[in-house]
């Protein structure tokens, strides 16, 4: 039963119960008005980095670039960092709610315009922080995902896969890239991140794609092939919906011991401040996860009409949660890192941070521990800090990725910042 509160709703608990392979989900409170907490965006003062775990140490790789979210690692070692925020979006974010969080996401950092480019960054000397950086792409169009295949690179703008010719070494490409696919965008576009990872066999891709709404406010005639992950074949141009009812999917990474598709989901808001729990999760084809009419499995939630129970029925429950709010966007698997031996075959999630949750959630990277393919343990806190005592932020990690020497790499969009964490010499 859904709880009306007509004021902003204080904490439910200071502790989310919402984290781990078996969570526990508290009854639902649906508030008028959303409880708004965000982090004001305050940058790094100098000198002063995010904080490692025991055993842990962290530097500056890069720093002073342009809203970094995105990473990709290059066969030769070099660093591809999308430097991009959302495009313009007239139709998205109308009425009290929609200028509450244009405000919010503008104090989040979130409002600077797009440099819409790609920057490659390179570290000549192996010391651990980029030598160079030179403008690899620009002219693009709010770019998220990229992922070579061969000597193809495939970039995921906002509203489409285009690809381009890459050769080994280069510090830049001049020639127009060429469409592959189209991408749901349009002039709503809510989530407008789209991240892709080609098959093992580079045959196909997969893309993500976020919903148009919260929880289909909007109409479920505008989340056509959203809240859901695409399968493209490159060759033909084709897509079709590989799984659906995933919120807000992001990260996306193959699982090293079994091979699946795995993928980081942001849920729901307005139900609470432990409700609903991000997660991470195995993508299994044809499946259905629940969004929008059921959260964490089967779990209905009554503000969508109408109501779909047969489809519920079969919503799958995801394998890991995160914590609520957490926004967890970033997802790497660790298959053979500098890091401990504690860390091997885990995942690696960057949280980018609540803005509607008392007390705040995220704003840190987690590992997931594994064990035969699938989460083993609760999660443990890799790189903490972000926030200062003032609740401010000084950074808000993105996308994770392990660079060639094993060290892994955390986008920071607010302190515009590459990290690189390192076990302690």
């Amino acid at each position: 039963m859904l709880v009306y509160a007509p004021f902003v709703m204080a904490a439910d608990a200071a502790a989310d119960p919402g984290i781990g392979p078996n969570p526990v989900l508290p009854q639902p409170v649906d508030s008028f008005i959303p409880t708004v907490n965000i982090a004001p965006a305050k940058g790094w003062p100098a000198g002063v980095t995010p904080t490692p775990a025991a055993g842990l140490a962290v530097n500056a790789f890069a720093s002073q670039l342009d809203h970094p979210r995105w990473m990709y690692v290059l066969p030769n070692g070099d660093v591809l960092v999308a430097e991009t925020n959302s495009p313009a979006k007239p139709d998205d974010g109308k009425g009290i709610k929609g200028f509450i969080m244009k405000m919010v996401m503008k104090r989040a950092g979130a409002g600077v315009p797009s440099a819409n480019r790609i920057m490659l960054l390179r570290d000549k000397d192996g010391d651990g922080i980029a030598d160079t950086r030179t403008v690899f792409l620009q002219g693009l169009n709010s770019p998220f995902g990229m992922t070579l295949v061969g000597n193809t690179l495939y970039v995921a703008n906002t509203d489409a896969v285009m690809r381009f010719n890459y050769t080994e070494g280069a510090t830049e490409i001049n020639e127009p890239g060429v469409k592959v696919a189209d991408l749901p965008a349009g002039t709503i576009n809510h989530h407008w991140t789209k991240n892709i990872i080609a098959s093992r066999d580079g045959k196909l891709l997969y893309a993500t794609v976020g919903s148009n709404s919260n929880v289909a406010e909007n109409g479920m005639e505008n989340e056509d092939q959203r809240a859901a992950i695409l399968e493209i074949d490159p060759a033909s141009g084709k897509s079709r919906v590989f799984a659906s009812g995933l919120r807000n999917p992001n990260g996306l990474a193959w699982e090293p011991q079994s091979g699946a598709l795995w993928t980081a989901v942001n849920e729901r808001d307005e139900l609470g401040n432990n409700l609903v729990p991000d997660y991470i999760t195995s993508v299994k084809d044809g499946a259905f996860y629940g969004w929008p009419y059921s959260y964490y499995g089967q779990n209905v939630d009554i503000r969508v009409k109408p109501q779909r129970p047969e489809l519920v029925a079969t919503a799958l429950v995801p394998d890991y949660a995160l914590g609520s709010h957490t926004a967890s966007l970033g997802l790497a698997f660790d298959e053979g890192s500098l890091l401990a031996k504690k860390y091997a075959g885990g995942a690696f999630v960057g949280q980018h941070g609540s803005w509607n949750r008392k007390p705040r959630s995220g704003y840190k990277v987690i590992h997931v521990p594994f064990a035969n393919g699938t989460p083993n343990g609760m999660p443990d806190d890799v790189l903490t800090g972000f926030l200062n005592a003032e609740g401010e932020a000084m950074g808000r990690p993105v996308g994770v990725v392990f660079d060639r020497k094993g060290a892994l790499l955390v986008a920071d969009d607010v302190g515009n910042t590459i990290w690189r964490v390192t076990p302690v010499k």
